[in-house]
């Protein structure tokens, strides 16, 4: 080729490299989950501001007490990545992805799919490992790809790296399917998720770990099930701390009640004043309250900050009642002007209510022995 024409070629390949668009590539993809100062993008669902500080650019989690961060955004198809590490021996943690806005009846997770983070001191058995379990929980379902003959999903192959090392996850969920890579390689995967698109939350679980590097990276959406996309935000905040009673007053002394991690106890005594309020007041308020009855003569009074109180020996509910020693789920709000109330997705009531629902508390009054957990509220302006 005649040098003139050669450097035409080269000048025009220049001029088409400096014009073209800038393909992404997949890191420029990625977009932080944190931005290493607080909490912003995500919802405290069960947890207090004391169990999250970032530290170093790290997300500090204390494992306490056991509960969940969630993303305050849904999402559906996405790539996660994030790098771990456990700092004490036997450390528990997970990832929850496609879970609901809430913590399931009576426990302290979301309904979802668990990426389990779990320290390898912990030990491995038939029934779990240490190296990137993936399993549905509390009511999500999946259909595991090296399974044992339940739910869960087994890693092919062991990589984690015991405490203080970090460890690496990517975590690909599409569609309904999920997959993990620990340490740069797939070993585990499930199918046929539900639901498939809902929040992500990270768990505290009684150990302290360490987060860093978390990013998501938005694969594009596909049409979804209306059931197969999980409970979206409510506007439901936990009133209880899980640490300890603040925002609470007692009738008398708090001394018969006390706070057991997820779980807020009332011993019951014979000698025990069993009321116990939010010092906050709420309007048009909906709550959910998990209720666990200890003995047959206990009884638990809600209030609801209006007229209606529930009774939970009432006729109405008794029969929707789980036995004693498991846990109910209570629920009310105001709808069409009535104030409705649900007993484990019963519903037990719909009363008219006054215009504008007077503001209140949440009061809490048994007799005998009650664990009460998950207990939520939200108050706004307009009835749902």
């Amino acid at each position: 080729m005649p040098s003139h024409l050669r450097r035409l070629v080269i000048f025009t390949s220049v001029v088409v490299l400096f014009t073209l668009p800038r393909q992404l590539s997949a890191d420029d993809a990625f977009q932080p989950m944190f931005n290493g100062k607080d909490l912003s993008g995500w919802a405290l669902t069960n947890t207090p501001s004391e169990t999250w500080s970032f530290q170093d650019d790290m997300l500090v989690c204390t494992g306490a007490p056991i509960g969940e961060l969630r993303t305050e955004k849904m999402y559906q198809n996405f790539v996660m990545e994030l790098e771990w590490r456990h700092m004490v021996p036997r450390g528990n943690a997970g990832i929850f992805v496609w879970a609901d806005d809430i913590t399931s009846r009576g426990v302290p997770f979301h309904r979802g799919v668990e990426v389990q983070v779990l320290e390898n001191a912990y030990g491995n058995s038939k029934g779990h490992t240490t190296h990137g379990d993936i399993f549905p929980i509390h009511g999500a379902t999946m259909t595991p790809v090296n399974g044992r003959g339940g739910s869960r999903a087994f890693p092919t192959e062991n990589r984690s790296n015991p405490s203080p090392e970090w460890n690496h996850y990517r975590i690909e969920c599409r569609d309904g399917e999920i997959s993990l890579a620990v340490n740069g390689k797939v070993v585990t995967r499930g199918t046929d998720c539900v639901p498939r698109k809902g929040y992500i939350c990270l768990e505290s679980e009684g150990g302290v770990v360490h987060y860093r590097n978390v990013r998501i990276r938005e694969l594009p959406s596909t049409d979804v099930k209306a059931a197969h996309v999980a409970i979206a935000n409510r506007g439901y905040r936990s009133l209880y701390t899980g640490l300890n009673l603040d925002g609470w007053k007692a009738a008398g002394t708090d001394s018969h009640w006390q706070s057991k991690d997820w779980v807020l106890a009332f011993n019951g005594a014979a000698d025990a004043t069993g009321t116990l309020m939010t010092m906050e007041s709420f309007k048009n308020i909906g709550f959910v309250v998990d209720v666990r009855l200890k003995g047959k003569s206990s009884r638990t009074l809600i209030n609801s900050g209006s007229a209606e109180t529930i009774d939970l020996s009432d006729p109405q509910i008794a029969p929707h009642l789980a036995p004693v020693g498991r846990w109910n789920r209570v629920e009310s709000g105001i709808r069409n002007g009535k104030r409705w109330v649900t007993v484990n997705g019963h519903q037990v009531s719909m009363a008219e209510t006054a215009a504008g629902d007077s503001p209140g508390a949440i009061t809490l009054s048994p007799t005998g022995p009650v664990d009460f957990c998950n207990i939520y509220a939200r108050s706004t302006d307009v009835a749902e």
